[in-house]
């Protein structure tokens, strides 16, 4: 993605009502137009209603306020680039697309910081739904060890006892970990982006560490919220995954949907003996993991 991409990208980011899925489309129908860059500065509201399909309220609040947007997105931009942050929209080719194979609503801007090597490495996540027993979060251990020995590289969140349970043991082995957060970049990793996102973590590694890990977020970096964004990261850890590991699911929940849909999508699944019809699972396709 060129400067001036980006630039624009950041500058729709932060406008208010203009989405990810606004953002791709935006850029897949600019491509179509062939109009520049430094076109879109200057397209009337009506051109942005009428052929790139935005709302009406968001195409004039832009209008009126991109100028200012512009500046913001200067330097935000300056300053990732100084952090060498990556910005990515599903319309780039380097976009992880294999998470649109699993979720028909990927999110549409993708911020990146670290090893982004570790997309096209073999991946796995261990997922649980809240409520589990002991044993089912002992087993979360166990499903991500196994996972790490193979080689494979876990994907996780940050901020439930599960993924902290995950996420701990490749630090342990000095393994790699994409960590899916679900709010900005800065809130999560501090304002040099060094933190160890959680507690625990810290005990293994006291900074977070860009040559080894990667940090990802669809929540723009400057941001400490997303709408639904607890539900944006398990589908975003699910999607980067390909294989994922249930250590817990409860009925009709998240977990279930995330299962299920990476069944129908031929992705591995396995199911540990912890889950409750963990046999209705395996008659679904998953494996059962049986793990010593």
């Amino acid at each position: 993605m060129t400067r001036d991409r980006r630039l624009l990208t950041l500058a729709m980011a932060l406008a208010p009502g203009v989405g990810g899925k606004t953002i791709t489309r935006f850029w897949v129908r600019h491509e179509l137009l062939g109009r520049t860059d430094e076109d879109v500065w200057t397209l009337t509201p009506e051109v942005l209603i009428e052929e790139y399909r935005w709302r009406a309220a968001a195409a004039n609040r832009w209008t009126e306020e991109r100028a200012t947007l512009r500046g913001e997105a200067q330097e935000l931009l300056e300053r990732l680039d100084r952090m060498n942050v990556g910005v990515v929209t599903a319309a780039d080719p380097h976009y992880p697309h294999h998470v649109e194979h699993l979720e028909p609503d990927p999110p549409g801007v993708l911020f990146l910081y670290g090893n982004q090597k570790l997309l096209h490495q073999p991946t796995f996540t261990v997922l649980a739904s809240r409520g589990g027993t002991d044993e089912s979060t002992r087993q979360i251990e166990r499903l991500t060890e196994d996972g790490v020995i193979r080689g494979e590289v876990l994907v996780a969140g940050h901020n439930t006892p599960a993924y902290q349970r995950a996420a701990v043991v490749p630090l342990r082995w000095g393994a790699p970990r994409i960590m899916v957060l679900d709010t900005g970049l800065f809130e999560g990793l501090g304002e040099d982006l060094s933190d160890e996102p959680f507690r625990a973590a810290r005990l293994w590694r006291y900074k977070f560490d860009p040559k080894t890990d990667l940090a990802l977020s669809a929540v723009n970096p400057l941001r400490s919220f997303h709408r639904n964004a607890n539900r944006v990261r398990d589908r975003l850890v699910a999607g980067l995954s390909y294989r994922l590991d249930f250590a817990y699911i409860a009925p009709n929940g998240n977990m279930e949907h995330i299962a299920l849909a990476a069944l129908r999508t031929g992705r591995p699944v396995r199911v540990s003996e912890t889950v409750p019809r963990y046999e209705w699972f395996a008659g679904q396709g998953a494996r059962i993991a049986l793990l010593s």
